[in-house]
């Protein structure tokens, strides 16, 4: 209110000032009084509306008379200017009727902007609690064919291996699979055709300055992190959609963020460590020092998340830890380069032989309560890195459920560098380069919990990965007419990062591959672009560690239709 009084009374000053001046031209009487009940009907109005009680309104009008009565009387009491012939000297001020508009008009204006930025009194108006309230999401079509390589290993090569047990050594357990009766369930060498759909939808919300939340739904099944589409083609069932995101944001200080709950993606990286769709449970900070006139801009990120809560005595817990630190370098007015160096370290993920079991009646193997804990499940596991079996091999006990654990640890070191060339405007050069070390890989470590099984055994393994992209256009596609080509190249080791997080699309998902994307984006619309790209990945090492030369390849073309909302 204060401010209205601000803009209002200076105003009505000048009118009253205006008014007094023009009472002494009997010829603008009626100008001025058009114009006297012009601003008397706009306050009217502002009072009908709420937006000033009458109180208010009355005590500003008074205010202007009394300003100027005031001024009329210092006028009337000013000595009389007097002519050569010693007769007085009257002068009347002229208001001309473009000035009077001018007056009238800035008046109505200043308050009525003053209003509409306030919301005063509007009947349409939204509470304030909506202005911090932000909503978004994506729809994405796409069609996906994948086409396996002519020469891949058969899908019963990798069935009859598990199966018989002649191997406790394996890197692709999806490719494994059969029925009770022995009959394989997983293909190699066909085609397969997809039509997917992606639904997601965001709300953030700012509660003050210091405490914002935010809430993502998204489609996919409870299953798979590293993926949201859904296929279509389930006897048209409806979709379920999952809590995608759901999260605390605290700034407690300018540039630093603290974010608890189910996070998104807090670390500086690419799709070959952390998948472009999995998010984080658990807490990570992030602290920034901001500084538009600086070269650089450096940055901090710790974070502690659980994999698996502890149960005793069935199972122990499983955490993530990482830290990263880096630099936003601006190098020049159109260079932009970003360095991030990254720890991460996994606690308790490794398998070791698990010992909780005993040998019943008709040799028939009897699980303790805690069996099974060391496994990497099946839900979790993508393709590609090591696994062993983690319960015994015993010739003629049966019953004994196949059980397979992460040969490594995984404490991998990560480099990531990014970098925008502004040189060719409105285009931009891009470049991404991340390079990825495990330096927890150890066959020592690895026979030492692997039990006398593997005694002598080498497991093998790639601990290195690096990922290569460069890309030419907008950063972003947004608007009509807008266009981005890229090309990239992985190399992501078996056992350099933990497949379950990693990628899912370059050789249908996982580590142990090495192959290039091209890609293509174009803005049809605002908002709405078709996208294409084409991906062609085969293992490095042999998905079967036994004398078995196994191999796997597939070539993967994806048309998107994305719009942003």
């Amino acid at each position: 209110m204060n401010s209205l009084k601000k803009i209002c009374l200076p105003s009505l000053t000048a009118l009253s000032l205006a008014l007094s001046a023009g009472m002494a031209h009997a010829d603008e009487r009626a100008s001025l009084e058009a114009l006297r009940q012009t601003t008397q009907a706009l306050i009217d109005a502002l009072v009908d509306k709420g937006v000033l009680t009458r109180e208010v309104a009355d005590s500003m009008l008074k205010q202007a008379q009394q300003r100027a009565s005031t001024a009329a009387a210092d006028s009337a009491s000013a000595k009389p200017e007097t002519s050569a012939a010693g007769k007085p000297v009257q002068r009347v001020p002229y208001v001309s009727e473009a000035t009077k508009a001018q007056i009238r008009n800035e008046v109505k204006e200043e308050i009525l902007t003053q209003a509409r930025a306030e919301n005063w009194g509007s009947p349409n108006a939204v509470p304030s609690w909506v202005s911090r309230l932000k909503i978004e999401g994506d729809i994405r079509y796409r069609h996906q064919m994948d086409t396996p390589d002519g020469d891949n290993t058969p899908a019963t090569t990798y069935a009859g291996v598990v199966k018989d047990g002649s191997t406790g050594l394996i890197r692709a357990l999806d490719l494994a699979t059969y029925d009770g009766n022995g009959v394989v369930q997983s293909s190699t060498n066909d085609k397969r055709s997809r039509e997917r759909l992606r639904l997601r939808l965001a709300l953030t919300a700012k509660v003050s300055d210091e405490v914002g939340v935010g809430v993502r739904l998204a489609t996919g099944n409870a299953t798979d992190r590293v993926s949201t589409n859904q296929t279509l083609g389930q006897d048209f069932n409806k979709y379920q959609l999952f809590v995608d995101r759901a999260f605390v944001r605290l700034t407690p200080l300018d540039g630093v963020d603290l974010t608890l709950g189910r996070v998104p993606n807090p670390w500086f990286s690419t799709d070959m460590v952390w998948s472009e769709n999995l998010n984080f449970e658990g807490a990570a900070a992030t602290a920034r020092l901001i500084n538009p006139d600086a070269a650089f801009e450096p940055f901090a990120t710790v974070g502690a998340f659980p994999i698996r809560d502890n149960a005793p005595p069935t199972r122990s817990d499983r955490w993530l830890y990482g830290a990263q630190v880096g630099t936003l370098w601006k190098a020049s007015s159109r260079t932009l380069v970003k360095l991030g160096l990254a720890y991460y370290q996994y606690h308790n993920i490794a398998g070791q032989e698990d010992k909780d079991w005993s040998v019943g009646t008709d040799n028939v193997l009897v699980p303790g309560a805690s069996y099974g804990q060391y496994a990497y499940k099946s839900g979790l596991v993508q393709r590609g890195n090591t696994l062993f079996e983690t319960n015994p091999y015993l010739p003629g006990v049966t019953g004994i459920p196949l059980q397979y654990g992460l040969a490594y640890q995984f404490k991998p070191l990560v480099l990531t560098a990014s970098a925008e060339f502004q040189h060719f405007s409105p285009y931009s050069l891009l470049g991404t380069f991340e390079y990825v070390r495990n330096t927890a890989f150890s066959q020592k470590d690895f026979l030492h919990r692997a039990g006398s099984s593997f005694t002598g055994i080498e497991a093998g393994g790639d601990p290195n990965g690096y990922h290569l992209k460069l890309g030419l256009g907008k950063a972003e596609v947004r608007e009509e007419g807008d266009w981005q080509a890229s090309v990239g190249y992985k190399h992501v080791g078996s056992d350099s990062v933990v497949d379950a997080f990693t990628d899912s699309d370059l050789g249908l998902g996982g580590t142990n591959i090495k192959g290039y994307t091209l890609g293509f984006q174009y803005g049809l619309y605002r908002q709405t672009s078709i996208g294409v790209r084409y991906l062609s990945g085969k293992t490095i090492d042999s998905p079967i560690n036994d004398a078995v030369d196994a191999k796997f390849g597939v070539s993967t073309l994806q048309v998107d239709l994305n719009v942003r909302f």
